[in-house]
């Protein structure tokens, strides 16, 4: 059972702390998004009745650059991890090819730059269990040289515009390894994507979340309890090695069941969306569980367990959600 303490209440310091850490300026976090059986289905058919009716695998038309100028091709693939951890989802981009070059040849057109394709993408994310963490959705141009602050091997100009769920509000930019993914005719039925099956491909979302996670913190240091009695944890009543305690957040996004903006509730509480961790000194804590504070919009509290080879003295606590840290905070351990 998930008990709870009152110190989002009964500790008016809190929740001043709560509101100053809402106005600092998220870090920038990258995540790496592992995708499989990713399938580029090009525009190379025009009849309606044969869109998406050929189980087999079926080549492309096209000559791997779009059938003509401003071609469409829908590309689609699944998520499979995310900075290294297991993931599922869906990818999902547009694109329309422009061949934009400063010395065209007839039929492509003429720029200032080279950029094959205009691209529309969405990352929905989910937990392995299926539990929904959130989307980001961008654009941007494809192919060409990198854009400022990108490494050489960049070929594409993507911006983040946006997201939902755990990414609400975020924006950022995006890098593209590997391929677009397997060319397919439009005729191929994208039912049969995984039998088929496609490319691995990786992005790296250079992302800046509209609001982080936060311990929140009093006039008596971090705000993390023992769990035993939720006594704050201070120099008087330090932590144990592989003693359970609970830390109360701010910034860890939506709760399952629940809609933004609403109250959380106490019977049951709701979990927390996203995929919550606890680092101790660097090394990953057991979290046994993070949920909403009933009655509150935006404070969490998470149960976790510290490591039990955790060196005496002081340890620094970070929370994170949607891998999205905080700033590290520091407790005393005997």
């Amino acid at each position: 059972m998930m008990r709870k303490a009152n110190i989002f209440t009964s500790i008016p310091v809190a929740i001043t702390a709560w509101h100053l850490a809402l106005a600092q300026q998220p870090p920038v976090t990258t995540l790496t998004v592992d995708l499989t059986n990713q399938v580029e289905y090009q525009e190379d058919v025009y009849d309606p009745v044969k869109f998406a009716r050929n189980a087999n695998i079926t080549p492309s038309l096209g000559n791997g650059t779009g059938i003509l100028n401003f071609g469409v091709a829908t590309i689609l693939a699944d998520v499979v991890a995310v900075n290294g951890q297991p993931a599922k989802g869906l990818y999902a981009a547009r694109d329309r090819w422009i061949a934009a070059y400063p010395a065209p040849v007839p039929g492509q057109a003429i720029a200032d730059v080279r950029r094959g394709r205009i691209r529309e993408f969405t990352f929905e994310i989910l937990q392995p269990d299926g539990t929904a963490i959130g989307s980001i959705m961008g654009m941007g141009l494809s192919e060409g040289d990198p854009p400022p602050g990108q490494p050489s091997t960049e070929k594409a100009n993507w911006a983040i515009a946006g997201g939902t769920g755990a990414f609400l509000g975020a924006r950022g930019q995006v890098e593209g390894i590997g391929s677009s993914g397997r060319p397919a005719s439009m005729a191929e039925d994208p039912a049969n994507r995984r039998l088929n099956g496609g490319n691995p491909n990786r992005y790296i979302i250079h992302i800046i979340p509209m609001t982080a996670p936060q311990i929140v913190t009093t006039a008596n240091g971090a705000a993390i309890t023992h769990s035993s009695d939720f006594s704050q944890v201070n120099a008087s009543k330090p932590a144990a090695a592989g003693e359970i305690l609970s830390l109360f957040a701010t910034g860890l996004g939506p709760v399952q069941g629940v809609a933004t903006g609403q109250p959380f509730p106490s019977n049951p509480p709701a979990a927390v969306n996203s995929p919550v961790q606890v680092m101790a000194n660097g090394k990953p804590a057991e979290v046994i569980a993070a949920v909403g504070y009933p009655g509150s919009v935006d404070g969490y509290q998470v149960n976790f367990r510290l490591p039990a080879d955790i060196a005496k003295g002081s340890a620094a606590i970070q929370v994170s959600a949607a891998w999205t840290p905080s700033v590290p905070v520091a407790i005393p351990v005997q």
